[in-house]
């Protein structure tokens, strides 16, 4: 789709939003069923808090339908404290670890969302002379063939129609002779997934944004006490008051800094970090497109963009500590990222040895109900909430940014999904501080000690075996980590997402 038709097909979105909104709730009004958010003058329609993968994405599709939308961001697109802040994010749809229906969903949307980022491409990478996603394949590597994490997936690609092929050692030894897999005898290929530059994602998602129309502001927001179930306003650090019709805060690992008492112990924010590793001087098979990305057990990555030169990228364990996204410091030394380095020199012969040329460490946020959050607030009928991208939210941005565009503006059109998306009953176990370290919400690269979805190996959002995926992962029962006598969210007479069901 070139760009004078993509935005055609806006406007005409645009007048369909506005016909519904005009007569939508203004600031201050009842939020009744089947009615979008307010279109009023002087105040944006909605605010949308956090301009990473979830929240710029959401803005720029409800802008696209004629809303007006401000975005605001702490830091920035893109910047260095957020979770898509690294360079590059993995894009594959290889979630057969997952639970129950989540398995099929998650892969079809992870189809899905590599469609629309070839369409981003081929829409706006041309005018902004910036390409985004380069499929490459993902190559995933077991022990065996009859490991779950192989099985799994072949039966969740088979329900949702997703290519891949399954390849003999033999065939992997010719076709990439960069890997080491004399060990291995299980392979499964994936052609259509691939990498994504993150950081100039958000950046140009944003640009795009205010390309029609929309307000990008770099303020910190926080909300204000609710009134009559709705809220007000929010504060900035400006010292302004901002005001909407609606509000949605995507503000990954800050939500639960935000919303400590509904959000406090339903969220983890651990730490991720991954290293960039050089190649030998004229060595160009370590480079894309000369190698697919890889999935081994407890390790990822894959190759840098073209002219980056960044390295070959690797996650395989270890590197920067902390849980708070504000204060933490995303550094770490050459003992902290070993096991990487061992890895890289057992797996990859002609990287043995090699520089590491660039770290880097970032928050990932998980919610206790093992899936995304996309709800309403259970006490302020005009606040959404949205996050838990469970280390794999990235890849989902435009998918679930149209998902939550729709339900904003009362179009859902996959309500079958909503009741996965609420606001988890359940809390995490004390025991539990990581947020990927028990049953029912995750399928980390391997199972732990404790029979949950990962252990110090894992690569948080690679899938394994899937041996902790079979606990409850539904958000209305115990999971990952959840203890049994967990409280409901606060001054929620019943349950979270009341709201949500009663209007959009």
């Amino acid at each position: 789709m070139d760009r004078r038709t993509f935005a055609k097909t806006a406007g005409a979105g645009a007048g369909l939003a506005a016909a519904v909104g005009r007569r939508a709730l203004a600031f201050g009004s009842a939020d009744r069923s089947g009615q979008a958010p307010a279109q009023s003058k002087g105040i944006p329609d909605v605010i949308v808090v956090g301009a990473g993968a979830f929240g710029g994405w959401t803005a720029l599709n409800l802008q696209r339908q004629g809303v007006k939308v401000r975005l605001v961001d702490a830091w920035g697109p893109g910047n260095s404290r957020s979770t898509s802040g690294d360079e590059t994010r993995g894009v594959r749809s290889s979630y057969g670890d997952r639970a129950g229906a989540q398995a099929a969903q998650w892969g079809a949307w992870a189809k899905r969302a590599m469609q629309k980022w070839s369409d981003w491409d081929a829409t706006w990478g041309r005018e902004m002379k910036l390409q985004l996603f380069y499929t490459t394949g993902d190559l995933i590597i077991r022990a065996t063939t009859t490991d779950a994490f192989i099985r799994n997936n072949k039966t969740m690609w088979d329900k949702i129609g997703a290519k891949y092929d399954v390849l003999t050692r033999d065939e992997v030894q010719y076709r990439y002779p960069q890997y080491q897999v004399d060990d291995m005898e299980g392979f499964l290929f994936e052609p259509e997934a691939g990498f994504v530059r993150a950081r100039r994602a958000c950046e140009a998602v944003a640009g795009v944004f205010q390309q029609f129309g929309g307000d990008l502001v770099t303020s910190r927001a926080w909300p204000t006490t609710q009134m009559n179930g709705r809220m007000p306003g929010l504060q900035t650090s400006s010292g302004d008051l901002m005001q909407a019709g609606t509000y949605l805060f995507a503000c990954g690992p800050w939500l639960g800094k935000v919303f400590p008492v509904l959000l406090g112990n339903r969220m983890r924010t651990p730490m991720g970090s991954v290293v960039y590793i050089g190649s030998p001087p004229g060595e160009y098979r370590m480079q894309y497109p000369n190698i697919p990305t890889f999935n081994y057990p407890g390790a990822t990555g894959w190759p840098s963009a073209p002219s980056d030169n960044l390295g070959f990228r690797v996650r395989a364990g270890g590197g920067a500590q902390g849980t708070d996204p504000d204060r933490s410091e995303r550094i770490f030394d050459r003992a902290a990222a070993q096991r990487t380095v061992e890895f890289v020199n057992q797996r990859f012969p002609l990287l043995r040895g090699q520089p590491i040329l660039k770290e880097h460490s970032c928050h990932y946020e998980s919610g206790s109900g093992g899936n995304f959050i996309v709800d309403k607030h259970p006490d302020m009928s005009n606040v959404w909430i949205m996050g838990s991208g469970m280390a794999e939210g990235f890849k989902f941005g435009p998918v679930i940014g149209e998902y939550a565009a729709n339900r904003i503006l009362c179009q859902d059109k996959e309500p079958e999904l909503a009741d996965g998306f609420c606001i988890p009953l359940q809390e995490y176990a004390a025991s539990d501080q990581t947020g990927f370290g028990a049953p029912g919400g995750g399928g980390r690269a391997s199972g732990s000690a404790q029979g949950g979805r990962g252990s110090a190996a894992a690569s948080p959002g690679r899938g394994g075996t899937g041996a902790g995926a079979a606990a409850g992962n539904s958000p209305r029962s115990g999971g990952a980590g959840a203890e049994p006598a967990a409280r409901k969210p606060y001054s929620s007479a019943e349950v979270s997402g009341t709201f949500g069901r009663k209007s959009c």
